[in-house]
């Protein structure tokens, strides 16, 4: 199989990341130096949700699936873009927005809500960000859909007192993936979706290295 071309759609793991208001702040330092140890290792303190990352459906449900347990073309799938860069902070993608690409929507598919928000990413808008209204999570479930990955800290609102579209979409052990970018440069059709998790023994989420590839 050869790769045409591969968009990266992950934000580099780093301190400065914005993280969910209560979630583990990441602190990631040298833990050896080739100077004194004669080699590099570094300690990776994270929370299981920073930068670009996956929901397990036990992230929301005592009885949903752990990301170890859940089959890997969970997290793969022909994407289909949904364009919301039109959306304002604190607005919801709507029925009127995504319903045009129901057509291109079913199982298997990967949905990628493109909000363009990681362009204030270290500013304080990036947490008032768009969200996805769960009418339009509801159709997409009806149809198929079980992977859903936006381009901004949360799928539901901003404000943090509700998670409709992940109740929704992890009592069917659906998936959904935060903190995406570069959504933009997918500019070609019927793009492969991968966003594999580490193998988290009873995990509720993981980072990822998400990318979209164009096949020949």
């Amino acid at each position: 199989m050869k790769f045409k071309q591969i968009v990266d759609l992950s934000l580099p793991l780093n301190n400065d990341l914005p993280i969910f208001p209560g979630d583990p702040e990441p602190n990631m330092r040298s833990a050896t130096t080739i100077k004194k140890d004669g080699y590099n290792t570094s300690f990776l303190d994270i929370g299981s949700h920073t930068g670009t990352h996956v929901d397990a459906p036990y992230h929301f449900r005592d009885e949903g699936e752990t990301i170890d347990r859940l089959q890997l073309d969970n997290f793969m799938g022909e994407g289909v873009i949904i364009p919301a860069t039109h959306k304002k902070g604190g607005e919801p993608v709507t029925m009127d927005d995504a319903a045009p690409y129901f057509d291109k929507l079913g199982p298997g598919k990967v949905a990628l809500f493109h909000t363009g928000w990681t362009k204030y990413l270290g500013e304080e808008r990036y947490f008032n960000h768009p969200y996805v209204d769960i009418e339009v999570i509801a159709k997409m479930l009806d149809l198929g859909v079980r992977t859903f990955f936006i381009d901004a800290l949360n799928i539901d609102q901003p404000n943090g007192d509700e998670f409709p579209a992940h109740e929704a979409i992890t009592v069917v052990n659906g998936i959904i993936g935060e903190n995406f970018t570069n959504f933009d440069q997918i500019t070609f059709e019927n793009p492969l979706i991968i966003a594999l998790p580490l193998k988290i023994s009873n995990g509720d989420g993981s980072p990822v290295r998400a990318i979209a590839i164009k096949l020949y």
